[in-house]
């Protein structure tokens, strides 16, 4: 059995984060990855947006590491050239209730060091956006775009530079959590034996999770799937900046992104499903995208939208239940010398995985 400082199990943009941060302070360390390539489940069905922070509650592992990540992203793809723009965003109100909630969102961001959103008024808007009908808006220049995939595969070249390995497929069949190690088998019969391990496997990471023996199992949440169908717009984009509504249960509205080549999509929507592998998109949901689309967009025509894709939010709480923080568990929870567990690990993340990889990297030298 060959022996390895460090394990992370996962190639998606947390789990190279990860990898990049413990290699960069010179661990050795080695990616196991089920698939044949980075960044294949949730890292590649997102909106590819740079989050400000504003949403989450003041102190949660989701607030702080979105801000801090947020500047750390933007420098990063700074310093290599990465496509990433801070084309700003819209929160829209079309009704009273909406509006009565503005105030509420921008004291939230306040609270979490997003101090730039602006009031607007609807013909505020409508200067900066004339496609759009709001009664007020919030406007956050601080939220942007990214191309996700260049920024994954610059993290796997910073990895790959600091002497980390990643190993493809090779999924992560069992483990034992043993006194001072932690022995791995993956599904081909390698095996190996590691002094700290990361479970960075996204929506897999419960279940994978609960095959390591001597984990209690009270120390693992259960999955639960949010399925978020996108749907294309056929033609140009009505708007320059991100639009989105104010919040929804369980996410952040339909709403609307620009991606770096100028193209719009709308989602995702919220659909609770018992799969991880339900990812195909069901077009007559596109009937409640248009009347949801059309409260701040009239003049969306009949026709103009063409399924896209969907994604996975890998949650960790029921439908109907509030929403859970990052759940980033260490020994010091679980008890589990060297295991660091990564649960429920959806938006921000993408914006907050900088931030999370130092955070996690802390917890791996404890």
């Amino acid at each position: 059995m060959d022996s390895v400082d460090c394990v992370v199990v996962g190639a998606g943009v947390i789990g190279l984060a990860v990898a990049r941060e413990l290699a960069l302070r010179g661990r050795e360390v080695i990616v196991l990855e089920a698939a044949t390539a980075i960044g294949t489940g949730t890292s590649s069905r997102n909106s590819e947006v740079v989050h400000a922070g504003i949403y989450y509650p003041a102190g949660s592992l989701k607030a702080v590491l979105c801000v801090a990540g947020r500047d750390l992203l933007y420098a990063y793809c700074r310093e290599r050239h990465i496509a990433c723009r801070p084309c700003g965003k819209l929160i829209v109100a079309t009704s009273a209730v909406q509006v009565a909630q503005l105030e509420g969102i921008r004291q939230a961001a306040i609270r979490n060091g997003v101090a730039n959103l602006q009031r607007l008024s609807g013909q505020e808007v409508a200067a900066m956006e004339p496609a759009l009908s709001c009664i007020e808006a919030l406007h956050s220049p601080s939220t942007g775009i990214v191309d996700s995939h260049a920024f994954m595969l610059s993290l796997q070249a910073d990895l790959e530079r600091a002497g980390g390995t990643l190993a493809f497929a090779s999924a992560l069949a069992n483990a034992r959590c043993l006194p001072g190690a932690i022995e791995l088998e993956t599904a081909d019969g390698t095996q190996l034996r590691a002094g700290t391990v990361v479970n960075a496997a996204g929506l897999a990471a419960p279940p994978l999770a609960r095959r390591f023996s001597g984990l209690l199992p009270q120390h693992v949440p259960k999955a639960y799937f949010a399925k978020g169908s996108y749907f294309g717009l056929a033609g140009r984009s009505p708007c320059q900046r991100l639009v989105y509504p104010v919040p929804e249960a369980a996410g952040l509205g339909v709403h609307l992104t620009v991606d770096l080549a100028g193209q719009a999509r709308f989602g995702p929507d919220v659909q609770w499903v018992d799969s991880a592998d339900d990812l195909s998109v069901d077009g007559s949901r596109a009937d409640a995208f248009y009347a949801e689309i059309r409260k701040y967009w009239p003049a969306l025509a009949d026709g103009a939208l063409h399924p896209a894709y969907a994604g996975i939010r890998p949650k960790i709480q029921a439908p109907g239940e509030p929403a859970r923080d990052f759940l980033i568990q260490g020994p010091d929870q679980h008890g589990v010398a060297g295991l660091v567990n990564l649960f429920g690990i959806e938006s921000p993340g993408l914006t907050s995985s900088l931030a999370l990889a130092a955070y996690v990297a802390d917890r791996c030298e404890i």
